[in-house]
């Protein structure tokens, strides 16, 4: 895998942190928003590179690496951008979109915010990398499929 291939995984992984940090602050889809990226970033990542043929997954070891690190940062992008939206929004302008998760990050010690955070990438780096281990499975099973 070359450099210019892990920009790109890189620059895609965030943008989706980053996009679902905003959806996340939404009332009622942020909950479904968590989930998607907690569990499905290296999907999106890696269909949309194999898509414009400039992703070719040649064994396990590589998927489960890409879904590893698109799992950890789009996470991190995510708490990046999240964390201080609903500190802002729960101290200025007293609106909770998640007020269990609002009144936790507004009166936090930000060491703990800090250790949370890199937990839920570690979590999602997981989760992420057992999905990118699906996708090659299932694209290997569909090439398979189409060769007989």
């Amino acid at each position: 895998m070359n450099i210019s291939l892990m920009k790109l995984i890189t620059m895609l992984s965030c943008f989706i942190g980053v996009v679902c940090a905003f959806l996340s602050l939404l009332p009622y889809i942020g909950g479904v928003v968590f989930f998607f990226l907690i569990c499905f970033t290296a999907v999106v990542v890696m269909l949309i590179l194999m898509k414009t043929k400039l992703l070719q997954i040649e064994s396990v070891q590589e998927s489960i690496t890409i879904g590893g690190i698109c799992g950890f940062l789009s996470s991190m992008a995510f708490a990046l951008i999240y964390i201080p939206m609903v500190i802002l929004f729960a101290r200025v302008f007293h609106y909770f979109t998640n007020e269990g998760v609002a009144i936790f990050f507004a009166h936090a010690n930000l060491f703990v915010v800090l250790l949370l955070s890199i937990f839920m990438a570690i979590f999602s780096a997981t989760v992420n990398a057992f999905t990118g281990f699906v996708v090659y499975y299932l694209t290997e099973l569909f090439k398979n499929m189409n060769n007989r």
